[in-house]
């Protein structure tokens, strides 16, 4: 009987200190993706240009055709791989001609990209439509301009007769069409984890290191930046305590005012190297430069340690991706240019 009490009183004391957990992080801002596919659609579309099945599926066989950039060797999923986190696991991304990133910019995932509130490391693009169309046209990235790329997509009458199914006949299949279509597919791109789990009220789905994972990022003042339900994906200050200590790799200072984008914390385990240059390998390393750099503290290695765990928590499930067979050129359809 006493072995018996000893659980009952023991499993009490660990699901109250779940829900006293739930609380505390819903005080700092911290939320989890929803439960229901009905509040996700919700919380993942645009009513400017609603979510189909047809504009996905095109979007999807956009997002993995190396024929929107111009030398038709990159895609969009070169740099933000599916497999791989959706980044590229290089410190600055490589684009056309083998061209590193000029400012030596790390790639952000694309995964749960729409939970952000702004796009790109400055923060420049609203969503994930009008980011779409960046990279395609820069030059260190695909190199495409956008007249090459209408006429790649539109010389493809099985492209052509997506885009109509998607839109309508009357469609116009112009650059901006394309890229806004390419940012239905990447809304998609949401992982639920464990995390949220927890928070929508399993109190299961976290263990008791992961749960004083969560304690200590909390106490620390790790959700000052990285909360709501993208847990990043706001501007916010740099360098608020300290200076970073390789800032001098690369030239970004952020936006007009100095604010960078937080980078998500979801599947954080799947997208190292960490800060916007790339240049932390070590997600525990990141964890302590972070506290230095931004809460003005020192976290020792125990306290790192607990905060790795909970953020491996976060990572998400993934959407099934299967790769798309990407419809046939035609001699119309103007060729690679890797020069």
């Amino acid at each position: 009987m006493k072995i018996i009490s000893f659980i009952v009183t023991t499993a009490i004391v660990t699901s109250a200190f779940a829900s006293s957990l739930v609380e505390e992080a819903a005080e700092v801002g911290m939320k989890p993706i929803p439960s229901s596919n009905a509040a996700v659609l919700k919380l993942i579309d645009d009513k400017n240009n609603p979510m189909t099945e047809a504009k996905v599926e095109l979007g999807k066989k956009l997002y993995f055709d190396p024929r929107l950039s111009k030398s038709s060797l990159i895609s969009c999923n070169t740099c933000h791989n599916l497999g791989m986190g959706g980044a590229d696991g290089v410190s600055a991304a490589i684009g056309h001609k083998w061209t590193a990133n000029p400012h030596h910019l790390n790639s952000p995932t694309v995964y749960n990209a729409v939970l952000n509130t702004t796009q790109f490391w400055d923060g420049r693009s609203p969503h994930l439509e009008d980011q779409a169309q960046g990279p395609i046209q820069a030059g260190p990235e695909m190199a495409a301009p956008k007249e090459l790329v209408e006429e790649r997509i539109n010389s493809i009458p099985a492209y052509v007769a997506e885009f109509q199914k998607a839109y309508g006949e009357d469609v116009k299949v112009d650059f901006k069409k394309i890229a806004d279509t390419i940012g239905v597919y990447e809304r998609t791109l949401i992982t639920p984890s464990p995390y949220d789990d927890f928070m929508n009220g399993d109190s299961a789905a976290l263990n008791q290191a992961e749960q004083d994972g969560l304690k200590t990022f909390i106490d620390k003042g790790c959700a000052s930046c990285h909360n709501d339900i993208g847990l990043g994906g706001t501007m916010q200050p740099f360098e608020l305590a300290n200076k970073y200590k390789f800032a001098h790799i690369g030239d970004f200072k952020g936006d007009a005012n100095g604010m960078v984008k937080t980078p998500t914390l979801r599947n954080i385990e799947e997208t190292a190297p960490y800060f916007h240059n790339g240049k932390i390998w070590s997600l525990k390393d990141a964890i302590k430069e972070m506290g230095s750099t931004q809460l003005g503290i020192s976290i020792n290695d125990t306290e790192a340690a607990s905060i790795e765990t909970f953020l491996k928590a976060l990572t998400g499930r993934k959407p099934q991706v299967i790769y798309p067979i990407l419809p046939p050129s035609t001699d119309k359809t103007p060729q690679p240019d890797a020069l």
